[in-house]
Formats: C-alpha cells, structure tokens, sequence
C-alpha cells in the first residue's frame, strides 16, 4: 500500500498524463472520431464521440448532459456554412441558450481544446438549463481559416 504522499504522486502523475493525451490533439487516448481532420473535402464529424466529448465536461463542470438534436445540428451545420463563406461571425440564433465559434482548427478535438480553456467559452459550453446541442463543421479552402466550427446549446 502506497504511502500517503506516493498517492499524491501517483495521482498528480495520472492526472497530468490524462491531460496530456487529451491536448495532444492528434493521439493519446483520442479516438480517431475527435482527431479527424475537417479540411479535406467531404470530412464526416463523429457527432457522436464529439457529443460525449462534451457531455464528460459538462458533468465535471457540474452541468447536466445535453443530447444530440437534429435541428440544432442543422442551424450550427448552416452557419458554419455561412461564417466559412462570409468569414462573418453569426449571431446566437432564436431560442438558443450559448453558441461557441471557432476558426482554423481542423480537428473537434483540437477546437474543444480551445474552447475549454479560454474561461468565456468553457463557461458556455457548461451553460445551465441546456439540454440540447447542435454542432456544425464547414471547409472552405479559399476561407481565410479552411475549417469553421459553430456549437449551439438551447433548451
């Protein structure tokens, strides 16, 4: 049995290669769903591995878990289409509770990344009261960013 302190090491050790891996953002423990590159025509998002990604957040940020919706898939999926045409951001659309936007990162995990660890946006993907979310993922190589990401929480 490891001593009191050994726990500790032991411990920070573990967290800290868990850390690692996640922002590796092309190996470690990431299913191949998180690190796919977006910026080849015809990219295929794992929505499903990418709504657990965020599902996991929520809980250790204390907020209930969202499910995937169609239609919120379809408005975020709409204007990243929109914001890789234009390079405009788009507004929170109707009855949405939070939105995040990124540019330039090619991978959901390298995006989610970004987003957990700016404090505005980690506080928008936690948002209380959200039980539905939509993500949408549009390449544009003549964009100034190739591959633009819209998330979109509602209730």
């Amino acid at each position: 049995m490891p001593t009191p302190k050994l726990a500790r090491i032991l411990a920070a050790a573990a967290v800290t290669a868990l850390l690692a891996a996640c922002s590796a953002g092309g190996g470690g423990a990431l299913s191949p769903g998180l690190t796919a590159p977006m910026n080849v025509p015809g990219a295929q998002l794992n929505r499903v591995e990418a709504l657990f990604l965020l599902n996991d957040f929520r809980r250790s940020q204390g907020a209930a878990d969202v499910r995937g919706d169609t239609l919120l898939d379809s408005t975020a999926q709409t204007l990243a289409v929109n914001y890789a045409k234009t390079g405009g951001q788009p507004l929170l659309p109707p009855g949405a509770l939070a939105m995040r936007l990124s540019a330039g990162y090619p991978t959901f995990a390298e995006v989610f990344s970004g987003w957990r660890n700016v404090p505005a946006d980690a506080a928008a993907l936690a948002t209380q009261g959200a039980t539905r979310a939509g993500l949408g993922v549009s390449y544009d190589p003549n964009s100034a960013h190739g591959v633009y990401w819209v998330l979109v929480l509602g209730n």
